[in-house]
């Protein structure tokens, strides 16, 4: 199968029948406001749910306006490639935000924070201008889900807040800012003030979605009043069409010499770390074992730091010079934009997912990383909804998958995660992987947002 038929894919599920598209064409066009503070050239992660979402929503009844922060006041790296990504027609209104300059003299650097004026001033003024008939928030910042209560007792707008990560998770229970990743002063005032403010946006939504259903299996463990609220279960998905985008983009590595470039992309979290470990002690017996093929191996890390700034400590290169395996790791801290890190995933000989020990965890980048056609080796905590898209989506040698749970941990997985590797170095696969038609079509971007717009029709009463 070529590049292209691997990722070419429809909507699958999400395509209308002829019935509900001709009571669709009959009924007048809803609108909804889309708050995403993150939204291109931004090229922070949260800048793509809303990205993906919003283009596909009038096939399915709904015109989005998407509110956002203005470039200006970003603090991360802006990328007009990625900006080309959003089509003209859809509709971006800007809101302005304190500078980080000054805000963060008080200590003060959140995004949400820093533009909530903003953004309240910028959405009050268009539902007060236009009519909309649904608001939509995503989360994370956190802090403008709180328009979500002002919008709906003001205007009356059905509102709809969405979990790309937990409110009230880790950050400040068992991990935060201090010293070896563990919780400090301000991490904890930060969920404490979270466990405040969530009750306010969570009781005043119509309805919520989140990226996995053990996100908001967590928030109706913290608010059992609101079993009733509709809920769905939304993945980040992606869209098969941006890699076109990348194709002039090059990988900072040789694909074609011989060796076997195992890639990992993406943000190397605290939880992770006993993961990584659990990989690299499997590198080690691989060295052991296979000293042919260790050889051959080249295992890269990509923007493990979440920092767009040259000077981003690496956090995999001292777990493998503990472990003597630092002659077969390479790593760039600095966050990738999303373009180059796509670039990387079509080139790799195979991609590597990894989890964290949270349960809830689920990596928006293996979406990309399927539709990349590239083998994939993926480590996950079992109960992770990830897990249950990649036992879907295909068997070895295209999905090497090696799961652990609470009570049999990543380090206890060493020899699974080695006879995975020994596999892949041994018979790496030349071709494109043929991932799961079906799987790769029900988190397409299109069927992800028809499965929105009919969460939107519920919520609004359409008849």
């Amino acid at each position: 199968m070529s590049d292209r038929t691997a990722f070419t894919v429809s909507a699958g599920p999400a395509r209308p029948r002829p019935a509900e598209l001709a009571a669709r064409i009959d009924a007048p066009m809803r609108r909804v406001l889309m708050v995403s503070p993150h939204f291109p050239p931004d090229t922070s992660a949260a800048s793509h749910r809303v990205r993906l979402l919003a283009p596909h929503l009038p096939a399915f009844g709904w015109e989005p306006t998407v509110v956002a922060v203005d470039p200006r006041d970003c603090e991360t790296r802006l990328d007009p490639d990625l900006a080309a990504l959003v089509p003209a027609t859809l509709r971006v209104v800007r809101a302005r935000a304190w500078s980080a300059r000054i805000t963060r003299r008080f200590g003060v650097g959140d995004l949400g924070l820093r533009a909530f004026a903003g953004l309240r001033r910028t959405c009050l003024a268009l539902l007060e201008r236009e009519r909309f008939d649904a608001l939509y928030i995503t989360i994370y910042p956190s802090y403008p889900a709180l328009l979500g209560p002002i919008a709906k007792r003001r205007f009356g707008v059905s509102f709809v807040l969405d979990y790309q990560d937990p409110w009230v998770g880790a950050w400040g229970r068992i991990v935060g800012a201090g010293p070896g990743g563990r919780p400090d002063w301000k991490s904890r005032l930060s969920r404490l003030v979270a466990t405040r403010l969530e009750p306010r946006a969570v009781r005043a939504a119509d309805a919520i979605t989140a990226v996995s259903r053990r996100t908001w299996e967590d928030v109706d463990r913290r608010h059992p009043e609101l079993a009733s609220t509709p809920r769905l279960t939304l993945p980040i998905g992606g869209e098969p069409r941006d890699f076109d985008g990348a194709d002039g983009r090059r990988a900072p590595f040789s694909p074609d010499d011989g060796n076997v470039h195992v890639c990992h992309v993406g943000t190397l979290l605290p939880l992770g770390l006993e993961t990584l470990g659990a990989l690299l002690a499997a590198v080690r017996r691989l060295r052991e074992r296979r000293p042919d093929l260790y050889a051959r191996l080249r295992l890269h890390f990509f923007g493990t730091s979440n920092q767009t700034t040259a000077g981003a400590l690496p956090r995999a290169l001292g777990a493998a010079a503990e472990l003597g395996v630092l002659d077969r790791v390479e790593e760039i801290a600095p966050r990738l934009d999303y373009l180059d890190a796509l670039a990387v995933l079509r080139r790799a000989s195979a991609n590597l997912l990894m989890g964290s020990s949270e349960p809830h965890y689920t990596a928006s980048r293996i979406y990309p990383a399927l539709w990349s056609g590239r083998p994939l080796l993926a480590l996950y905590h079992e109960a992770s909804s990830s897990a249950e898209i990649l036992r879907r989506a295909g068997v070895p040698p295209r999905v090497r998958l090696v799961t652990y749970g609470d009570r049999e941990r990543a380090a206890s997985r060493i020899d699974a995660i080695a006879a995975e590797l020994i596999a892949l170095v041994e018979e790496p696969v030349a071709d494109s992987a043929a991932f799961d038609a079906q799987v790769l079509g029900e988190c397409s971007a299109r069927a992800l947002a028809g499965r929105l717009g009919a969460l939107f029709d519920q919520v609004c009463r359409r008849p």
